[in-house]
């Protein structure tokens, strides 16, 4: 019964922050009418409903009933909601206002691609993951290794993506401002890596020892 409020606590507190997400984009944007005129702009939204649809099905675990969870995981809230903001606010911002943008449609769409695949990467490990995906830094009871997929060559796939959706986001509105948000990010999840293979060592001992030394932290043959 805890685990299905849990679960429904989890999907309404995901709906509500997509909807925020979407609200702040076209504040950035600053006209409904308007906003929906570029193709681009308007698959990125339907790409958004999409990926947050599929990722609301997948079977990951909530924010309660982990066995052992890194409490200074709520840390990491304090940078993540003025970058987020940033993040969504800026970029559509100065695309309408023509500000520091890069010129081309053809940017717009290789941003769009980038979003697709970010989604999928972002994604896909939720369900390899099922239960063991969870919102926090924590291991979940029964919890196992997983290092076989994506997972015997990166050990933060989900990480990679998110990072692939931040440049196409980027890209879709043209801003050149927007990259300056992209290094305190990769700080960020820099930070919540560092955690998680620090609770993960210590849970797993040599067997994530030996994982580490055959994988790709996030990039194979670079990080």
């Amino acid at each position: 019964m805890r685990g299905g409020r849990d679960r429904g606590r989890l999907i309404v507190g995901s709906v509500v922050l997509f909807v925020a997400s979407i609200g702040v984009m076209l504040w950035g944007w600053g006209d409904w009418s308007t906003f929906w005129q570029n193709p681009a702009r308007l698959c990125l939204v339907v790409l958004m409903v999409m990926a947050c649809a599929v990722a609301l099905a997948a079977p990951m675990s909530g924010f309660t009933g982990a066995r052992v969870v890194d409490r200074r995981d709520a840390l990491i809230v304090l940078p993540m909601l003025p970058l987020t903001f940033l993040y969504l606010y800026l970029p559509p911002w100065a695309d309408r206002r023509d500000l520091f943008v890069l010129d081309g449609d053809a940017v717009r769409y290789a941003g769009l691609a980038l979003c697709a695949a970010g989604c999928v990467l972002r994604i896909a490990p939720m369900f390899v993951l099922g239960y063991r995906f969870s919102p926090l830094v924590a291991i979940q009871e029964g919890h196992t290794l997983v290092t076989d997929g994506i997972y015997r060559y990166v050990r933060h796939p989900s990480y990679l993506g998110a990072l692939v959706v931040l440049v196409g986001w980027v890209l879709v509105f043209r801003s050149a401002l927007g990259f300056l948000l992209v290094p305190p990010f990769v700080g960020v999840v820099v930070w919540r890596m560092n955690d998680e293979e620090r609770l993960l060592g210590a849970e797993f001992g040599d067997t994530y020892a030996d994982y580490r030394r055959h994988s790709w932290r996030l990039v194979p043959w670079m990080y």
